[in-house]
């Protein structure tokens, strides 16, 4: 046991000049310090293809890049410290029957954009989370069908004509709404238009009525919004949040 102790301390002693010299200032080694490329790759094909990966057609990049920064400071400065007082002033409770109750009024346009996508399945998912949740859960105030096994599921107009080919067109980032693109823009317009046809438990001519309850609905779907412009913390901010709308719709199309 002596002799392998003895052993082990001269192999750290040998080897620990060679680890210091690959430390970082903070302590931490950097494994990665003498990567190299294949140099059987072409190293300009490779750059080549990854720019391709990222690029998105944004030929309104300009005024996009604008907006983005509108939307940044409105976030920072009117949106986020309203969400933060409608967190303080509403309990628990309330705050989460108010998302249930508008979170079930999305399944409308689900519903009809399963249908109009030929997903059966969907569409039943769809159909039931509604009917349960309006009748069990008291107008959508609850939300049963999930404990039902019934997921929440979001079909929208942009999908369905994605999934008929429509091409996404350019790119844009809207006030307030964030990032989109040409076809799921007029998709926002059509998944709205039928909300209001409907009126599903008359919640669109009480809109027409009272403002109050469209705000609400914007506080709200902020407030169960994650993200956060700067939370990126990269000067490349823009770029990243256009090539992840542009890719997870795509996934969603695909879905």
């Amino acid at each position: 046991m002596a002799k392998h102790s003895i052993l082990l301390s001269a192999l750290l002693l040998i080897a620990s000049p060679a680890m210091a010299s690959h430390a970082d200032p903070d302590g931490f080694t950097n494994p990665l310090q003498h990567l190299q490329f294949n140099p059987s790759l072409d190293q300009q094909e490779f750059e080549r293809a990854s720019n391709d990966a990222l690029q998105v057609f944004d030929p309104l990049e300009s005024w996009n890049r604008r907006v983005y920064h509108f939307n940044y400071r409105f976030d920072q400065w009117v949106f986020l410290p309203v969400v933060k007082g409608y967190r303080y002033v509403t309990p628990d409770p309330v705050e989460s029957g108010i998302h249930n109750f508008f979170e079930n009024l999305g399944e409308i346009p689900t519903l009809a954009n399963s249908l109009l996508q030929l997903k059966g399945k969907r569409a039943m998912n769809s159909t039931a989370r509604l009917l349960f949740n309006t009748i069990l859960g008291v107008g959508g105030i609850w939300d049963p069908a999930t404990r039902m096994g019934l997921p929440k599921m979001r079909e929208d107009f942009g999908q369905t004509l994605g999934y008929y080919g429509v091409p996404a067109g350019p790119y844009l980032m809207l006030p307030l709404l964030g990032p989109s693109n040409l076809r799921d823009s007029s998709g926002l317009v059509a998944d709205f238009a039928l909300e209001n046809h409907i009126n599903y438990l008359d919640v669109a001519d009480a809109s027409r009525d009272n403002p109050g309850i469209t705000l609400l609905r914007a506080v709200d779907t902020r407030a169960s919004t994650n993200f956060q412009y700067g939370q990126l913390n990269s000067p490349f901010e823009y770029e990243k949040i256009r090539y992840f709308y542009h890719e997870s719709r795509k996934l969603k199309i695909a879905d």
